[in-house]
């Protein structure tokens, strides 16, 4: 009786420690598949959603797994991004092994969270698109109230629970609240005003946003992988500039980048000088479409704005307003050199950089500019809000003779070059969304339409389904 009942346990021990096992392969075999499924968005290729069929499928062989696990593997080493254990091979439980080879990203899991949530949506809920002629403001009664406050609760901008009004085609002031913590995450003026901006938000299918936020996670963690120790980074549709130093940011700003049809490149380089007090030497093409209009309206332009006038052998030209007005009109063989002063269009510092575009850093008198929302506005080149910020940075940073640099500031009005005793890596780059660090997922337009990622294709569906 007794050996019966030690057999029984040593029976019942094995048979619970299988299903253990068997439960920890499954397991394993999730979060394989979920990272198949994010590699297939980034990466289209068809071995990958093979692989993921295989594992969900339960069909999967030993070496057919340690062949993916090595694929997964590859896939983050060519993105220059390390695994958790890259000695994984050598870990026996399955489970284990798989949380080995995820990639050892700070928001690695706040983001196959977002994504699976956004899968949720995209399974539960049509997502019909959500229509407002003009303007909806606040306190004023629209039927799509129901359905807008509904689909801020699903992208999680509305506090649950979600408590329908007595008047519930009422835009009360409940939710104003979630349409600015809303608007906000998509860098738009929080104005609790919905207008055509932040309807085409609301809109966008909880699909095309898993696309749209995986390829960019990717694509800025692969950047950050491959950063020296100090670093500037430029995200053009984010208006916005980080100052890293050793893994932190020590300085944030706005900028203004180029519009549209003047677009701010993508380009690297470092900046090696400084210019106090420059002057600015008016490129061929803002001189002729932007300031020529304004001399023939006002032959005195050029006196007010402080502009210097030479011709083609570097003399200068002095002229009456008439004359200017009316030589504006026709072929103009001169060239505009703003003088430095509080009305120089470069402000009072230019952080230059060597590159092919002409492209590089500086202040601007406009500072109203900076309260814009869409900051696409300048000809290429980069205003920067904190300008102060970053020269002070730099002088502690990167300048050694620090009294000489101070002497330098004294006259405001002759323009000095300061070469730095070391270089500061700049990057313009180009991400559409990340996640914050309050791990809430940013969203921006696509401004030069470099990533039309609307258009999912039905098998990269699938994989999204599948996250």
């Amino acid at each position: 009786m007794q050996f019966a009942s030690v057999l029984f346990c040593f029976i019942l021990a094995i048979v619970s420690f299988s299903a253990e096992g068997n439960e920890r392969n499954i397991s394993a075999q999730r979060m394989l598949s979920q990272q198949l499924a994010l590699m297939f968005v980034v990466e289209p290729d068809p071995k990958y959603e093979l692989a993921k069929q295989r594992l969900s499928q339960f069909l999967a062989s030993s070496d057919e797994i340690a062949s993916i696990e090595h694929e997964i593997v590859g896939f983050w080493a060519r993105r220059h991004i390390s695994v958790r254990n890259p000695d994984y091979k050598s870990v026996k439980d399955p489970y284990v092994r798989a949380m080995a080879i995820e990639p050892s990203l700070p928001s690695y899991l706040q983001l196959q969270n977002r994504l699976r949530h956004l899968q949720w949506l995209s399974l539960k809920d049509p997502w019909t698109p959500i229509e407002i002629e003009g303007l909806l403001r606040p306190n004023r009664d629209h039927s799509a109230i129901a359905e807008i406050a509904m689909r801020l609760w699903l992208l999680g901008d509305a506090a649950p629970p979600l408590v329908i009004p007595e008047t519930p085609n009422n835009y009360n002031d409940a939710l104003v609240k979630s349409v600015k913590r809303f608007q906000m995450r998509h860098g738009l003026n929080p104005d609790g005003i919905i207008g055509p901006e932040t309807l085409k938000w609301l809109n966008v299918l909880p699909s095309e946003r898993v696309s749209i936020l995986a390829i960019n996670f990717i694509l800025r963690a692969e950047f950050m992988a491959q950063q020296a120790r100090s670093f500037l980074v430029i995200n053009i549709p984010a208006f916005e500039m980080e100052l890293f130093n050793n893994g932190r940011v020590e300085l944030a700003s706005r900028v203004i980048v180029g519009k549209p049809y003047r677009q701010t490149p993508l380009l690297s380089g470092s900046i090696s000088n400084v210019v106090i007090n420059p002057s600015w030497r008016v490129p061929k093409k803002i001189l002729y479409n932007d300031l020529l209009p304004q001399v023939r309206k006002d032959g005195n332009y050029i006196e007010k704005r402080a502009f210097d006038v030479f011709d083609r052998n570097g003399n200068q030209v002095v002229k009456s307003a008439e004359q200017w007005r009316d030589l504006a009109t026709g072929p103009f063989p001169f060239r505009f050199v703003q003088r430095p002063g509080v009305n120089n269009t470069l402000g009072r510092y230019k952080f230059y950089f060597p590159n092919d575009h002409s492209i590089f850093l500086h202040d601007t008198e406009d500072q109203k500019l900076f309260q814009r929302s869409n900051r696409a506005l300048s000809s290429g080149c980069i205003r920067v809000e904190n300008v102060e910020g970053l020269a002070n940075w730099i002088a502690a940073n990167l300048v050694k003779d620090k009294q000489t640099w101070v002497d330098r500031h004294v006259d405001t009005q002759k323009t000095q070059w300061f070469a730095l005793n070391a270089t500061l890596d700049v990057h313009l780059v180009y991400w559409t969304a990340w996640i914050d660090k309050n791990n809430l997922a940013q969203f921006r337009n696509d401004i030069y339409q470099k990533q039309l990622l609307t258009a999912v294709s039905t098998s990269t569906k699938d994989q999204i389904n599948d996250l």
